[in-house]
C-alpha cells in the first residue's frame, strides 16, 4: 500500500491555505513549501513538507483541474448539441457520463488515488448521483407523458369544437368525421 502523502496529513486550516497559494500564479512552489513549513513550525506540528511533494499535489491539482475544465466543456457541447433532443437521449448520455465516473473512481482507488477513507464518500457520492439523475429522468418522463396527454386533451376539444360549428354550418356528417380525424392526427 502507498505512503500516504505529506500533502493529505496536513491540517485543513494548512491545506486550504496551500490551496490558496497554489491559485495565486505569483507563487513558486519553494515559496509555497517555505511558507507551508513556516505555518505548521508556527503551530507546532512536527511534519514538513517538500518541494518535491507540493510539485507533485500541484500537478495532480492542476491534472484534476484540467480534467474538470474538459468535462465541463465537453458537457457544455454535448448540451448545446442535444438540447433540443429527446430527453431519452439526454439521459442515456447523463447516464454514461455516470458510467465513465465510476470506472475513473475505481481506477483512482486501484492505483491508491482515493484512500480507504474516502473511498466510501466517493462511491456515496456516485450512488447519490445515480440516484439524482435516475428521478430528473423519471421527472422528465412525466413531463413528457403529460404534456402529450395535455397536448391530445387540447385536440380533442378542439375537434369537438370544429365539429359542433360545422354542424352549426350544415356541413355534412362525412366531412365533420374527416375534419374530426385530421384535427386528432395532429395531436398525434
Amino acid at each position: 500500500m502507498p505512503r500516504v502523502s505529506t500533502i493529505k496529513r496536513l491540517p485543513d486550516d494548512i491545506l486550504e491555505k496551500m490551496h490558496e497559494l497554489l491559485r495565486d500564479a505569483r507563487c513558486t512552489q519553494l515559496d509555497i513549501t517555505a511558507q507551508i513549513n513556516a505555518l505548521l513550525e508556527q503551530k507546532g506540528h512536527d511534519g514538513r513538507v517538500s518541494k518535491s511533494a507540493v510539485g507533485r499535489y500541484a500537478l495532480d491539482m492542476e491534472e484534476a483541474g484540467a480534467h474538470l475544465r474538459e468535462s465541463r466543456e465537453m458537457a457544455k457541447q454535448w448540451i448545446g448539441t442535444m438540447g433540443a433532443a429527446p430527453q431519452g437521449e439526454v439521459g442515456l448520455f447523463v447516464n454514461e457520463i455516470i458510467r465513465t465516473l465510476s470506472f475513473d473512481v475505481s481506477l483512482l482507488m486501484r492505483r491508491g488515488g482515493i484512500d480507504a477513507e474516502n473511498a466510501p464518500e466517493a462511491v456515496k457520492m456516485l450512488k447519490d448521483l445515480a440516484l439524482t439523475t435516475m428521478r430528473l429522468e423519471k421527472a422528465a418522463s412525466d413531463n413528457v407523458k403529460r404534456s402529450a396527454e395535455i397536448k391530445k386533451q387540447a385536440m380533442e376539444e378542439a375537434a369537438d369544437k370544429v365539429s359542433e360549428v360545422a354542424k352549426q354550418e350544415g356541413v355534412s356528417a362525412e366531412t365533420i368525421q374527416r375534419i374530426r380525424r385530421d384535427v386528432l392526427m395532429m395531436a398525434g
